[in-house]
């Protein structure tokens, strides 16, 4: 999809706002896929249309007849009760087609709006999952749920009331054209000279809404962010008594987004008003040339009465339109911010080499390589800087460093989450860049240190959707030593967690993911100060499963507690992005450099 700017930069986005119709052709790839439901519901269109243009028709032949004035030719072989029971019935067809097949339409429009939507927010949903996590860092939580909740349910509205509807009301005001020109095309003529005035009004309010749309619906954004902030973050908020602070924020954060609301409902309200006035006019300006016609007898009562049926109907599409004019922009508001959203680039691309690391235990592999490595969060903000370092297979290596030496970024350029602004890293000779990603975190296991759960069962916390069966879900808790933990819970493996695992304790969590990456047999095992949320006794417990993980696995441990990492094979020391030393334990003590000055400073402190 086109780019417009940044979410978030609302003047960019109006300065490149595009038109409707091309904002709409965004929208056929999902139309095409349910075609042949659209083409019914256009289809149906039809006779619709034709009904609704012969019951004027009708209405005024039923007039001439009844005041014995000039009438089809075959009515006038036919007696008056004859002919009017004739076009009753016929109008009673008419009326009945109407209500079969607007009833039916209007199901297949619904349906079809809600497979739109569906289509669009799965797309949306996978798109955004493929983002790389820079994305993440700049777009509030709360933005980016309105835009995959509010937005995609404003878009499927367009459908299932408005985008067929338009074409139903175009349809209808072609064969209505048809119809009345055919009739006396100089009444015809003075209904069509209303027509530019009330588009150029529709246009002008439109594009008022538009702008008043888009703003409210960024507002409403910041809302949802805050709201889902203040909620994250409640305990904090009682802790530290905000509660008064954030209502104040919240409010004036509300009386914005009100003030937004207001002015579409405005807007709304006048092209209401207008159309409602311009077709009023209308039906004045028929009556008036209507009744110079018929006293200078150039038209009879019935082809008048035609006419003033025809001038209401013509203008019911467009005060139709004014109904749906909210749904209608509020859809084309949608499509602009979801557009940004997908139009957003997937800078960790697909691997187009696709080659395999060996992960059978007979190989000894689990190099890990960082080849002149740069990498920037902003650009020129480089937080590494020119890494060179190898990690040899089964070595058990730790990072150390200040805060914001850049070892969580180490990890997270090793298991692809951002992409190195210079250099390459290589793993087992294979640049991970030639590696699909599934493979590639497959075989590099990671221990964060915060864990995170998702609502639902235990079980399927530590196999996370893929297919393990129960046993091997038992033998990777063996393995770790959670196993006595999980059977002392209420259903064992089928214990429900709430969000978050919220019912569960720090340490508790932090044990389930030790049994994840167990399960999955890690060639690489990376630790993310992964045993600070134990307890002393749970600690010991996990110290023993660690040491069986670690067995002919390589191993990266970002440590803070420099007492726990004395028996690791090297230690790579960084300061400000950059490698400042390397060695064991105690080669860096004897060396007294920057890593010596960190442990005699945690010695001091314990």
């Amino acid at each position: 999809m086109t780019v417009y700017s940044k979410p978030g930069s609302t003047k960019g986005s109006r300065k490149r706002r595009q038109n409707d119709w091309r904002l709409l052709r965004k929208l056929l790839p999902y139309v095409r896929r349910h075609r042949v439901l659209a083409l019914v519901s256009l289809l149906l269109l039809i006779p619709l249309s034709l009904a609704g243009a012969i019951q004027p028709l009708i209405i005024g032949q039923t007039i001439s007849v009844i005041s014995q004035e000039q009438t089809w030719k075959f009515l006038e072989q036919l007696s008056v009760s004859q002919a009017v029971n004739f076009l009753i019935s016929i109008l009673l067809v008419t009326i009945v087609i109407r209500l079969i097949f607007v009833s039916l339409q209007g199901f297949l429009v619904q349906k079809l709006g809600q497979e739109i939507t569906a289509g669009l927010r799965q797309d949306l949903f996978t798109h955004v999952s493929s983002l790389p996590a820079q994305f993440f860092d700049r777009m509030p939580v709360g933005k980016l749920v309105t835009r995959m909740t509010s937005d995609v349910e404003s878009l499927g509205d367009v459908f299932a009331t408005g985008a067929i509807g338009i074409v139903s009301d175009v349809i209808y005001i072609l064969v209505m054209t048809i119809a009345i020109f055919i009739t006396q095309w100089q009444l015809a003529l003075m209904l069509f000279l209303m027509l530019p005035l009330v588009m150029a009004s529709i246009i002008y309010f439109q594009r008022q809404y538009r702008k008043a749309n888009y703003q409210a619906r960024e507002e409403l954004s910041k809302l949802n962010s805050m709201l889902q902030e203040n909620v994250t973050g409640i305990n904090i908020v009682q802790l530290f008594r905000r509660e008064k602070f954030n209502s104040e924020m919240f409010r004036s954060a509300n009386q914005s987004y009100r003030g937004e609301i207001n002015k579409t409902i405005f807007h709304d309200s006048a092209v209401s008003a207008t159309l409602e006035w311009m077709s009023l006019v209308a039906i004045a300006g028929v009556l008036w040339l209507g009744g110079v016609f018929i006293l200078n007898k150039q038209i009879n009562f019935g082809t008048f009465t035609t006419f003033i049926v025809f001038a209401q109907r013509l203008f019911n599409p467009l005060q139709q339109f004014a109904n749906k004019f909210t749904v209608f922009q509020s859809g084309f508001t949608a499509i602009e911010r979801i557009s940004e959203l997908m139009s957003e680039p997937i800078e960790i691309q697909t691997a187009t080499k696709q080659l395999k690391l060996q992960t059978d235990k007979q190989n000894s592999g689990g190099e890990i390589r960082f080849e002149n490595v740069w990498f920037a969060y902003k650009e020129d903000e480089y937080v590494l800087k020119g890494l060179d370092f190898i990690i040899h297979p089964g070595e058990k290596v730790a990072l150390v460093g200040p805060t914001g030496a850049g070892k969580s970024s180490i990890i997270r350029l090793l298991c692809r989450l951002y992409e190195p602004s210079k250099g390459r890293i290589l793993v087992d000779g294979i640049d991970i860049r030639d590696v699909p990603q599934t493979e590639l975190r497959r075989y590099i296991g990671v221990i964060l240190q915060e864990t995170f759960l998702f609502a639902g069962d235990l079980k399927g916390n530590i196999t996370l959707g893929e297919n393990y069966s129960l046993e091997e879900v038992k033998e990777s808790a063996k393995l770790t030593n959670i196993d006595r933990f999980i059977e002392e819970l209420p259903r064992g493996y089928e214990t429900q967690l709430r969000e978050r695992g919220s019912n569960l304790s720090g340490g508790q969590k932090q044990l389930i993911a030790f049994a994840r990456v167990a399960i999955r047999n890690p060639r690489v095992l990376v630790l993310d100060e992964a045993t600070s949320s134990l307890d002393v006794a749970t600690e010991s417990l996990i110290q023993e499963a660690l040491d069986r993980l670690l067995e002919q696995r390589t191993a990266i441990i970002i440590a803070h507690r420099l007492s726990t990492i004395r028996n690791v094979d090297k230690i790579l020391v960084l300061k400000k992005g950059q490698l400042e030393e390397s060695g064991s334990h105690d080669e860096l003590i004897d060396r007294d450099g920057l890593y010596a000055n960190l442990y005699k400073l945690q010695m001091l402190g314990t």
